[in-house]
């Protein structure tokens, strides 16, 4: 018997819980017939979440119930499950309705047929997300394949079924915003696709906007590459480069007297492009500085308030 821990973070879901939970229970019990615990981290809800973990918690012992002090992400949520998991495979999966609980046996099939796989991955074969989130994921995709060195063809998702090796190996992390599918190519390339259906949401809408997409893709670009620096560096040199070229001429001109006053606006355009190429470089010196700052502190992934096992 292979034991599961099926790890979800949840916000805000209270419409959904009570059937996520009768769907993992119908397909861990009458299909698969191998044992399983249900973690729940509440992730600091605003609605009724918790009262409704609490009343599954009171009906099935098998649920684990964890409520954290504010909103910490999903990634932290995640993490948090990971600490308490009792499991030989973890699953993580959405609170939301659009991870089918009944594709895990189809990718439990995986792992068990073959042993050289530690992390099987959900590709989406009709993806339900909005577009702002669909092109959030897909420009994230593109940049950790460039960043990790990750086969282009292997799509990261919050769908994972995962051995109990790498999670243990996960919970150990010391950076400070661990991102769950980069510490998986970081520490395992034995990772495969299958392919899943994927509904649309039950109830209300999705949390990630523009912004925090945009916000979680500049904290991985200048996380795990120094490529902005690289770019930067370059166009000081090109830049170094054509003012050093550009100097020898207007030199030259004004030993042969064809210097006069035009050209004030080309002079302020490059003042105002190299005012601001300084600026932004300064900027993401910053943003470099800032990560090595939130390094240091080690300041807790989490903080959880209760928790009922």
């Amino acid at each position: 018997m292979t034991m599961y821990s099926v790890v979800v973070p949840v916000y805000n879901s209270e419409h959904t819980l009570e059937t996520l939970y009768e769907r993992l229970e119908k397909v861990f019990d009458e299909e698969m017939k191998e044992p399983f615990e249900l973690l729940l981290v509440d992730d600091g809800s605003h609605d009724h979440s918790w009262d409704v973990m609490t009343k599954l918690r009171s009906r099935d012992e098998r649920v684990k119930i964890f409520q954290m002090t504010r909103n910490f992400g999903q990634p932290a949520a995640v993490l948090c499950g990971f600490h308490y998991v009792s499991g030989d495979i973890i699953i993580t999966m959405d609170d939301d309705l659009q991870h089918r609980p009944e594709e895990i046996p189809k990718m439990a099939k995986v792992l068990e047929e073959r042993d050289d796989v530690d992390v099987v991955l959900a590709r989406y074969q009709n993806r339900k997300h909005n577009f702002i989130r669909g092109l959030g994921t897909w420009v994230q995709m593109k940049a950790t394949t460039m960043m990790l060195d990750k086969d282009p063809d292997l799509e990261l998702t919050s769908f994972r079924m995962i051995r109990r090796v790498i999670v243990d190996a996960i919970k150990d992390t010391t950076v400070h915003r661990p991102q769950i599918g980069n510490l998986l190519v970081a520490f395992s390339s034995r990772m495969v696709n299958v392919d899943v259906q994927h509904d649309a949401r039950a109830y209300g809408h999705s949390g990630y906007s523009f912004r925090k997409l945009a916000k979680t893709l500049m904290y991985d670009i200048t996380t795990h590459t120094a490529f902005p620096l690289i770019v930067i560096r370059d166009i000081g040199i090109v830049t170094f480069l054509i003012s050093l070229i550009m100097g020898i001429v207007i030199l030259v001109r004004f030993f042969l007297g064809h210097i006069t006053v035009e050209g004030w606006t080309s002079m302020i355009l490059v003042m105002l492009a190299m005012g601001g190429l300084t600026l932004l470089s300064i900027g993401m010196l910053g943003e470099y500085l800032m990560h090595v700052l939130d390094e240091t502190k080690k300041n807790p992934h989490y903080v959880v308030r209760r928790k009922e096992m």
